[in-house]
């Protein structure tokens, strides 16, 4: 149970740490009252991609090993690339998410304020590594997914406590209002949700340390206890969001949260805090060493903290949260295709090809016209 538990935290936190402070305004302000469908479809759509993940951890890595046939092996020094591009794109976004709840709390929040305050947290984290590594720092994550979950259930209590109290005075409740859009406005703006339940596929990297039948099972789960809470998440928030009178920014869920019950914004922002800053290390730690081994040493850790360092500055500084957002679904997006182009290299099995094929083709959709909420 124990190893069990160690296997699992690093998807969960990872899930958690994606998406779960921004998917609610994300959603209200894409489908409005369809919210609780479209997050619905959206972990159905991640659910089958991880599948393609476990898949692959069953039957491409032990093919990897003994003289794999070119094509694969090429494939999949290429998603390992994308990989990387997407891990640099997704430590801007934790940190971004970072510092847009942390300047909402004390009342400085604005874009530039928001640039200058992620700009430095990536500099202190790449000095750290450059001068003492970022390992220690990996302990932090098992603390935020703590933090985060125990968190998410006073959240939940506390919303489905306050829509009860909304039931028993008005029998009934005020939803979003739903602004006319055309389905592939809608199509597209889902699509740059995929972020939000990224995270399944870093067990697909944890070799080193748990068996492939661990690693399939946690993965699993993950996604599995990931997608009940945010389900469970978006419907009983739902009802309040009509207080943000149609106005959904990076920041919302503090608002609507305040709603509820004030006393609850300083344990929200401490985990926004430990969540997204664990987050952007472990996908710094996670690029870094992607490079190390690409380059086969040739590229260092510093080398790569540094590289990872530069992107994230330049993004902070190009795009807002919800672009960044976008962005990030597109290169995860990419990264997943890539995987089901190296599994339908090795499979025989007709069936599971040509699933791998639809898969692909809506993967191939997100990377190519995934867009921002607004």
């Amino acid at each position: 149970m124990k190893q069990f538990i160690a296997a699992i935290s690093t998807p969960l936190a990872s899930i958690f740490g994606s998406g779960f402070l921004v998917i609610v305004p994300i959603l209200a302000g894409a489908v409005a009252f369809y919210s609780v469908y479209a997050m619905f479809v959206v972990c159905l759509l991640a659910f089958i991609v991880g599948e393609v993940i476990r898949y692959n951890i069953k039957y491409v890595e032990p093919y990897l090993v003994d003289a794999p046939a070119k094509s694969t092996l090429l494939f999949q020094r290429v998603s390992d690339l994308a990989l990387v591009l997407a891990y640099i794109i997704s430590v801007c976004l934790y940190l971004h998410i970072l510092s847009a709840f942390v300047l909402t709390a004390i009342g400085y929040d604005n874009h530039l304020n928001e640039d200058i305050l992620t700009t430095l947290i990536i500099i202190a984290i790449t000095l750290t590594g450059l001068i003492k590594g970022l390992k220690p720092l990996e302990k932090i994550e098992t603390l935020a997914l703590c933090v985060t979950l125990m968190v998410i259930v006073i959240l939940c209590a506390a919303l489905a406590g306050f829509d009860l109290s909304i039931w028993q005075q008005q029998s009934s409740f005020t939803m979003p209002i739903w602004v006319e859009q055309s389905t592939w406005q809608v199509l597209t703006i889902l699509a740059g949700t995929l972020i939000v339940v990224q995270g399944f596929e870093t067990s697909r990297y944890l070799g080193h340390q748990y068996d492939a039948s661990l690693r399939v099972k946690t993965s699993r789960w993950s996604q599995i206890i990931s997608t009940l809470v945010y389900i469970s998440f978006v419907a009983l928030a739902l009802p309040v969001v009509h207080t943000l009178n149609g106005q959904y920014n990076d920041h919302s869920l503090i608002d609507l949260i305040a709603t509820v019950s004030v006393l609850l914004v300083t344990p929200l922002v401490l985990a926004a805090v430990l969540s997204q800053f664990s987050a952007a290390v472990a996908d710094t730690l996670a690029a870094s060493g992607s490079m190390v081994e690409m380059s086969k040493g040739v590229i260092t850790n510093a080398h790569g903290y540094m590289f990872v360092a530069v992107g994230a500055i330049a993004l902070t500084w190009s795009v807002n949260t919800f672009e960044v957002i976008a962005l990030a679904s597109r290169s995860f997006a990419l990264y997943y295709f890539i995987q089901c182009i190296v599994a339908i290299s090795v499979t025989r099995n007709s069936y599971w090809k040509f699933a791998l094929v639809i898969l692909s083709v809506i993967l191939l959709f997100i990377t190519l016209f995934a867009k921002p909420v607004g």
